[in-house]
């Protein structure tokens, strides 16, 4: 008898032999020909075994044959042209616009970059990009909507139009890698991404030879002093209004459209007729100041031996207030006072940034076309002033007339002085945020560096004279160019370079560059100083004044400094009335004010090593300048006060305005002074002190 489990297999296998004789063989051999009746006519020979059958094919619906070219395997279609392939309907410019502003509203919003304001804007100017290259006529309406849209401001039109920055905004825009390294500096302008580091310098072949070493003997000083003036940033006023109101809520005060919103209908403070602490220089107090340089400094019968002007010579107007003829009357008018006043001798004279239309921009020659050349007419008119009024020669002002304002000029005392625009560094010039990465896009810097070399060379001494300042807080330069100027200064110092002034500020300041990019800082590595002008104007909480210099007539090294300021808190008394004007008086020297206990002789220079030495004067220790732990470093000195409270009341050439440096206040003013770039003091420094107001 079957098992049980035999059986159920038994019975299984009959079960699959019954299915089987149901559906047919379980195997089957197809015929290796193809079966060449399933059509009625073929591309090819369909009994070849070399390639497979190409059927004619027709389309029952259009009676069409398809082509053979559709399956031919040695030549079948790509990139088919034949058929759509839509795109979305092209837009109108304003539709653009309306889809820009859109897509910028919808990245703030975004919950994915909330916490992120860096990649918010960079994807921001991401767009703003793409609009204006599309339209561009567009970018300064996008400019205009996005201040109202994040309120911004509240003069968004006057700001961001197409006749005050919207334009330049939009230039940016389409020329600026935005999202990359030129996208994150610029937005960090805007406290919305970390200011990027440095880009590694790349000095190979910068300079035509090494840094002498030994350095050659230094010129021994001739005992005889010239006698040097410097004014700085006039920002002269013709629209200043005596009797407006000088605590107005914003920008311009003493105008007749000034107003204090906590007292619209009413004057809160008037605009007295010699200037006020919110307001720029009215014509009664340039020529006051003027008229006050001759007796003060002891060259009324034959005037200084020369002057350097670092600029800044309009008021401090809204965009949409400037023009090309508003910045050309200022420079006529400003030019002759200084001849007037200032000669016979040559005023050496730089650009500001106020001294241009747009304010503050200025754009590489290498953009091309009409957008590198838009600023030209500017650097003509203002060198054509300069020969006018007989400071250049011809030939200097035509080279300023085609290199950004930019000159050379050794006197006749064997000086070189070597004028800077250093808009190209401003921070508020946009255009210095196209290529940022590159440290010399306008050729400024080695245009620098070539007349150095030709200096060195020669045996020459060089003052270098620039407007906007390459350290102090680092606010106020690039870091890229700022980098490669400290490291040109450090590769011609001292030998060469004998001073560097600049102004900008408004206040009395200094910076001191050091060897090996200051990696050490101690009076032997001290190597050159630049001067940081205080300003004529009182803008804003200001005295105005003007410096002498004491020059030795050899080595061209600065033996005192002598600031003289006016009360701009007395000037109300002085309305009403014509038989006094504001008082200039000496507010200090520099010698007396800062070396009285430093082992210097009456004759040896207030140069770099004898500022370092001041500085050291301040602190009980000299130190080594780390980046990160610089602040720890200062902060555990045992600093004087009292003389750090000096230099500071002296920044704000004396002004009853300026609160005391108290704190963090002290060692942050010492670690500016020791910031000849940018990059340093940011690495560095405390910041929020730089200014006294």
């Amino acid at each position: 008898m079957l098992s049980f489990s035999r059986l159920a297999g038994f019975i299984l296998w009959a079960s699959y032999q019954a299915q089987a004789n149901d559906i047919g063989a379980t195997v089957y051999t197809a015929p290796g020909a193809f079966p060449t009746s399933v059509y009625g006519t073929y591309w090819n020979d369909p009994t070849a075994t070399s390639a497979e059958p190409q059927p004619v094919i027709t389309d029952p619906v259009t009676n069409e044959i398809f082509p053979y070219v559709l399956s031919d395997p040695a030549n079948f279609p790509k990139n088919d042209t034949v058929d759509p392939h839509l795109l979305p309907e092209a837009v109108t410019p304003s539709q653009l616009m309306e889809q820009a502003l859109a897509q910028i509203q919808a990245i703030a919003a975004n919950p994915a970059l909330a916490d992120n304001t860096c990649a918010q804007c960079q994807a921001s100017l991401a767009v703003g990009k793409m609009l204006v290259l599309a339209a561009p006529e567009q970018g300064p309406l996008l400019a205009e909507a996005v201040c109202e849209y994040f309120n911004y401001s509240t003069t968004c039109y006057d700001e961001y139009s197409q006749f005050a920055l919207g334009s330049t905004l939009s230039q940016v825009l389409s020329l600026a890698n935005v999202g990359g390294y030129d996208g994150q500096t610029l937005c960090s302008a805007l406290s919305l991404c970390p200011i990027p580091p440095p880009v590694p310098l790349n000095m190979t072949g910068w300079f035509a030879k090494p840094k002498p070493n030994p350095l050659p003997p230094p010129i021994q000083p001739s005992g005889e002093r010239l006698k040097v003036l410097h004014v700085s940033d006039i920002h002269i006023d013709p629209r200043y209004a005596i009797g407006a109101e000088a605590n107005c809520s914003a920008y311009m005060c003493c105008r007749e459209n000034a107003f204090n919103a906590v007292s619209p209908d009413q004057i809160v403070l008037s605009a007295a007729r010699f200037g006020a602490y919110f307001c720029d220089t009215p014509m009664d107090l340039m020529l006051s100041a003027m008229q006050a340089i001759g007796p003060l400094t002891g060259t009324e019968e034959t005037g200084p031996d020369f002057s350097i002007f670092t600029g800044d010579i309009t008021s401090h107007d809204s965009d949409n207030q400037y023009s090309r003829a508003y910045v050309e009357y200022a420079e006529v008018m400003i030019y002759n006072l200084l001849k007037k006043y200032l000669g016979p001798a040559p005023v050496y004279a730089t650009l500001g940034n106020h001294d241009t239309y747009m304010q503050f921009q200025m754009i590489p020659y290498a953009m091309g076309g009409p957008l590198g050349s838009q600023f030209n007419w500017l650097y003509e008119h203002v060198s054509a002033m300069w020969q006018y009024e007989g400071w250049l020669a011809e030939n200097v002002t035509e080279y300023a007339a085609t290199h950004y304002a930019a000159y050379a000029v050794k006197r006749t005392d064997g000086l070189k002085i070597i004028s800077l625009d250093t808009n190209i560094w401003y921070t508020n010039n946009y255009y210095s945020y196209i290529n940022a990465t590159e440290p010399d896009p306008f050729g400024v810097l080695r245009f620098l560096t070539d007349e150095l070399q030709a200096s060195e060379d020669a045996g020459e001494r060089v003052w270098v004279v620039g407007h906007v300042l390459t350290g102090w807080d680092g606010t106020q330069s690039q870091v890229n160019p700022a980098n490669l100027f400290y490291q040109i200064v450090d590769r011609y110092s001292p030998h060469v370079i004998a001073n560097i002034f600049f102004g900008h500020t408004h206040e009395d300041q200094l910076a001191i560059y050091y060897a090996n990019n200051g990696t050490v800082m101690n009076a032997e590595t001290a190597l050159a100083v630049s001067w940081i002008m205080p300003s004529l104007t009182p803008l804003t909480n200001l005295n105005s004044g003007f410096r002498l210099y004491e020059v030795d007539s050899a080595t061209f090294d600065i033996l005192d400094a002598y600031t003289f300021v006016a009360d701009v808190n007395e000037f109300p008394a002085l309305d009403n009335q014509t038989e006094v004007g504001p008082t200039y008086y000496l507010e200090y020297s520099t010698r007396e004010a800062y070396g009285g206990n430093i082992t210097w002789s009456e004759n040896d220079p207030l140069n770099a090593t004898w500022w370092h030495l001041v500085t050291d004067r301040w602190s009980r220790f000299s130190y080594l300048l780390e980046p990160v732990i610089i602040t720890t470093v200062v902060t555990e000195m045992e600093v004087n006060p009292a003389l750090v409270q000096t230099f500071h009341t002296y920044q704000s050439k004396s002004s009853v305005e300026s609160p005391n440096c108290t704190g963090e206040c002290i060692p942050a003013k010492i670690c500016y002074i020791r910031s000849g770039s940018s990059s340093l003091s940011y690495q560095n420094c405390p910041a929020g002190y730089s200014s006294t107001q």
